[in-house]
């Protein structure tokens, strides 16, 4: 079975208390999906084209359903009210290849 990701760019924070609430949230939230962070927000990406420093997560789950399933769970919907007002983010979840070296990406909200 493929791996699942989530891959998040955080575009701003208005609250810069929000990101070490929302990770201390997130872990007890996602734990029970067996949630593995591969990076942090600390993580930066500055894409040439864009000229952009936005802070990364990348978290890896043993399936893309179960992925989707943490996404959708009633715990992490309240996680990401509580954090919308301080910090703007795009998720992607994405199925990983047979190798897990490659991101397919499927849902982006």
């Amino acid at each position: 079975m493929k791996k699942g990701y989530w891959v998040v760019a955080y575009r701003s924070i208005s609250d810069q208390s929000a990101p070490k609430a929302y990770a201390e949230l997130a872990m007890p939230a996602l734990q029970p999906f067996g949630a593995r962070f591969l990076t942090r927000r600390s993580s930066k990406v500055c894409p040439h084209e864009a000229g952009l420093e936005q802070g990364t997560v990348i978290v890896e789950f043993d399936s893309y359903e179960t992925a989707l399933a943490a996404y959708e769970s009633e715990a992490y919907k309240r996680l990401v009210k509580h954090s919308a007002r301080a910090q703007n983010a795009t998720s992607v979840l994405s199925k990983g290849s047979s190798a897990s070296t490659v991101l397919s990406p499927l849902i982006v909200r």
